[in-house]
């Protein structure tokens, strides 16, 4: 984040880590992706609630473009807004042992990776230190400290969610789950911030491989994850460097993942914004 005076530039880097530690080793064109897919869905998805989005060109450095946006300052909520549309990932273990995740009771008898009746809101702490800690909707509207606006934020979470899932599902994409950041501008409005449905902040899984029971492959960091659970790596800092072919390996994902729900080539992406080679 850099300050711009009445704006910030919001950069994405090209960095990636596991088991939080950082590796060395950068993944091509990430910060590229995330950027370009954040600037496609927050023109989407506008109508539901403003975003911070100002510029993807006017006032991004030459050196800076296809990764960097202009963003309108906001005073950011302290909680992360996840909204789940499938049972997978720590939603998955929480269900397991208890039947409920942050608060929600869900149905019995419900396989991995199973679509939910019904998308569920599951906020979560932002920690300054350590893992984010999964909360009920009552402590988040205690952390906001106002009720009705936490409210607010759950409804526009879920509309999101919804608008963002039909859309991918007709590029043979399925938004598994998602985390959105909200903040609160001047004028005191509900503003969408931060990067949005991209494969950091979303779990996306190819429709033709969806199978209910069972892990899915997806369009995110997993194959780096995969890659460093069977290094033999301790999962302690430093992490260590990627091998070429997972780098590559990964990167694929990433392009994919753009083009499968833009709907156009990556390319078109780093020509549109002005991307140096």
């Amino acid at each position: 984040m850099y300050d711009l005076g009445d704006h910030l530039l919001m950069a994405a880097s090209d960095r990636i880590s596991t088991f939080d530690a950082v590796h060395p080793t950068p993944i091509t064109d990430k910060g590229r992706v995330l950027t370009g897919l954040s600037v496609f869905w927050f023109d989407r998805l506008g109508g539901i609630v403003p975003n911070h989005l100002v510029s993807y060109g006017d006032g991004v450095p030459e050196e800076a473009r296809g990764r960097a946006l202009v963003v309108r300052r906001l005073t950011m909520l302290p909680v992360e807004c996840i909204v789940r549309g499938y049972i997978t990932g720590s939603g998955w273990k929480d269900y397991q042992a208890t039947g409920v995740v942050s608060g929600v009771q869900l149905p019995a008898g419900l396989q991995e990776s199973e679509r939910l009746p019904e998308p569920i809101f599951t906020p979560s702490t932002k920690a300054e230190e350590g893992h984010d800690e999964a909360i009920d909707f009552d402590r988040a509207a205690e952390l906001v400290g106002d009720r009705a606006l936490m409210e607010r934020v759950r409804d526009s979470s879920i509309a999101l969610y919804e608008a963002a899932a039909e859309h991918a599902r007709s590029c043979g994409v399925i938004l598994a789950d998602t985390k959105f950041e909200f903040g609160l501008d001047a004028d005191g409005t509900l503003v969408l911030g931060d990067e949005v449905l991209t494969p950091d902040s979303s779990r996306y899984w190819p429709a033709d491989g969806y199978e209910v029971g069972r892990g899915q492959p997806s369009f995110d960091k997993q194959y780096v994850r995969d890659w460093a659970t069977e290094s033999g790596w301790d999962k302690l800092p430093p992490a260590p460097e990627i091998p070429e072919d997972v780098v590559a390996g990964t990167r694929s994902r990433y392009v994919e993942a753009y083009e499968r729900i833009t709907g156009e080539s990556f390319q078109a992406w780093l020509e549109r914004s002005g991307a140096q080679a």
